[in-house]
């Protein structure tokens, strides 16, 4: 293996390497409580916010480097608006829903058009958008806090309340046995799409791994699938936030990888003057990616509110920088053009294994935050020294 495929493998798989690494670390520090069935079904309750805002961060960041810093106060607005309608004014969960759908795809329009079509920097646009979102935020909940525990239907939908599970349609035992069905289920259509995509290379001439690298890969991931569902089903099964989680991170990575929408935005991060020469319309592209922001943005304002139970203005305070991370974390560049959606969902779920390890291991809040920022900080390092060929300083 020559030194650019040795580059090319590190890259690919480092973040998966270290998070097995650092989960073995935390497991062995917890003595093993960051495995156990509660703890594994709370790491997706937790950081469910994550995987979505994440999923839609790295959108943004594709087409250039670009960020939002007002999702956690456009999650936090959109709460306290569906609180306000479904408690105070008592209007009807599907309405309230829509609502909220609607307020925060606008917000992702308004903020789209002045990126898009003005050309005002993604962070100063973001940044006001961060400041006066959440001041709204306190003037529609008038700095209170509402219970929504009366709204049982909305808070089990969205995976906050103590029924938001999906039942156990085999059997009533200490195992969930639709749990265990749904994980032998996945394993086998995962198999089955990494053998098909295979194929599909193979037979266009496309560059494919090694096979002993492709069988490996798949049967550690395969096995990885199985582990997780078992754990789940000895809690209590299938939350049904993670319904929501798996619609978002496959609806969203169908497109970023099977249409030429998806393909857009790499083209734009990639060089956004040849990507408009060659017709494409890239104020549309920008415009699509903050519109779509908003409109996850909305779907974790009611995760978290679910969650939480109620709404109230410190809500969503330090999502966007979690959103961020994760992407980086999760092999997406600096300049645009590169990261994926399941390296996206790796970094997130780095993230929440370093917090919820700290948290087990009773570390101080601030010392988490250095933690963090430290690995974010080698994220970026290593994808900007990987590109230079594995030189540290530039010779620019």
């Amino acid at each position: 293996m020559n030194k650019a495929k040795s580059l090319d493998f590190i890259k690919k798989y480092t973040m998966i390497i270290v998070l097995i690494v650092v989960t073995a670390f935390f497991a062995w520090r917890t003595g093993g409580a960051i495995l156990l069935p509660m703890n594994v079904s709370s790491l997706i309750s937790q950081n469910a916010y994550v995987f979505i805002l994440a999923t839609g961060m790295l959108l943004c960041i594709l087409t250039g480097g670009n960020i939002d810093l007002s999702v956690g106060s456009v999650v936090c607005f959109v709460g306290a608006i569906g609180a306000v309608l479904m408690v105070n004014m008592k209007v009807n969960m599907v309405v309230a829903i829509l609502i909220m759908i609607l307020v925060g795809t606008l917000i992702g329009a308004f903020q789209g058009f002045w990126i898009a079509y003005v050309r005002i920097p993604p962070f100063i646009v973001t940044l006001a958008g961060m400041l006066a979102f959440r001041g709204l935020s306190n003037v529609v909940l008038d700095g209170m806090t509402i219970s929504i525990k009366e709204c049982t239907a909305f808070v089990n939908l969205f995976g906050g309340g103590a029924n938001c599970y999906i039942p156990d349609f085999f059997g009533n035992g200490s195992l969930n046995l639709t749990c265990v069905f749904a994980g032998v289920l996945a394993t086998v259509i995962y198999v089955f799409i990494q053998i098909k995509s295979r194929m599909s290379k193979q037979k266009k001439g496309y560059a494919i791994e090694n096979m002993a690298v492709f069988q490996i890969k798949t049967l550690l991931i395969g096995l990885v699938i199985l582990a997780f569902s078992f754990r789940l089903a000895q809690h209590k099964g299938i939350p049904t936030v993670l319904i929501w989680v798996l619609i978002v991170v496959m609806v969203y990575g169908y497109i970023t990888s099977n249409t030429t929408t998806g393909r857009y935005f790499y083209a734009v991060g990639g060089n956004e003057k040849a990507t408009k020469l060659s017709g494409i319309n890239t104020n549309k592209v920008y415009f699509l990616a903050y519109l779509n922001m908003g409109f996850l943005a909305a779907l974790a304002g009611m995760v978290t509110i679910a969650r939480m139970t109620s709404a109230q203005p410190t809500y969503g305070q330090s999502y966007e920088m979690d959103a961020i991370g994760s992407c980086f974390i999760g092999g997406a560049s600096a300049y645009g053009g590169i990261g994926t959606v399941p390296g996206v969902i790796v970094g997130a779920v780095l993230m929440g294994v370093i917090n919820l390890g700290m948290s087990l291991m009773g570390v101080d809040q601030n010392m988490q935050k250095v933690v963090k920022g430290l690995v974010l900080l080698a994220a970026v390092i290593f994808d900007v020294v990987s590109k230079r060929g594995g030189k540290l300083i530039s010779k620019n």
